[in-house]
């Protein structure tokens, strides 16, 4: 995978392992559980499980400012909030590389020119394909919207269930983990911070 050059990137002074050295790893692992790796069953999941962390955590390759780089400015002077609701996030925490399974509500405010509705998800996705924390996640979208679209104020909520406590641990199967971060106007007026707030819980 390239490693993009971003203050938001992998630390390129890591070593990066090869795929080799890492379905070796695997191979490892699915020793260390009691398994056998050459059971006919057990002999591709290496490589199996080699290709699918590459696509949990692409973002890593991925340059999330190149999503907003291109904008319009032909909208007639349109300056009300963008809110695009519900958008599916998949990510892995990073204490215990459990599934982070939710939806994110973001919203911004113009200054002049906007960004196609497909950068907006695809911020969120760049971001959610690392290993994260909740808390964080929602900062680094809300900190590149704001930053990229040099936006009057940027609002982010993550709503999420975390494997990590669902399935292991304190094992609560229903509990979800809410998460807000405004900027700018959303931080500074209630009035846009409580429409957006009312917009997302509107389940019309």
């Amino acid at each position: 995978m390239k490693i993009v050059k971003n203050t938001e990137k992998v630390n390129e002074s890591i070593s990066r392992v090869s795929d080799k050295e890492a379905e070796e790893a695997f191979k490892k692992i699915i020793k260390w559980i009691g398994e056998d790796p050459n059971r006919e069953g057990l002999i591709e999941t290496p490589r199996r499980v080699l290709k699918a962390f590459k696509e949990y955590f692409k973002g890593y390759s991925q340059d999330p400012t190149s999503e907003l780089q291109k904008t319009f400015g032909d909208v007639d002077g349109y300056d009300d909030m963008v809110l695009q609701k519900n958008i599916s996030i998949s990510s892995h925490c990073e204490h215990h590389m459990a599934p982070i399974m939710g939806v994110a509500h973001v919203a911004y405010l113009p200054n002049k020119r906007i960004v196609g509705l497909s950068k907006l998800a695809r911020t969120v996705e760049v971001f959610s394909k690392r290993l994260q924390t909740q808390e964080r996640l929602t900062m680094q979208i809300a900190n590149t919207l704001m930053k990229g679209l040099d936006a009057h104020g940027v609002a982010v909520t993550i709503d999420a269930t975390h494997q990590c406590m669902t399935m292991r641990g304190v094992k609560k199967e229903k509990a979800t983990t809410v998460t807000n971060y405004f900027m700018g106007k959303f931080k500074n007026d209630l009035s846009y911070q409580n429409r957006f707030l009312r917009y997302i819980a509107d389940k019309n």
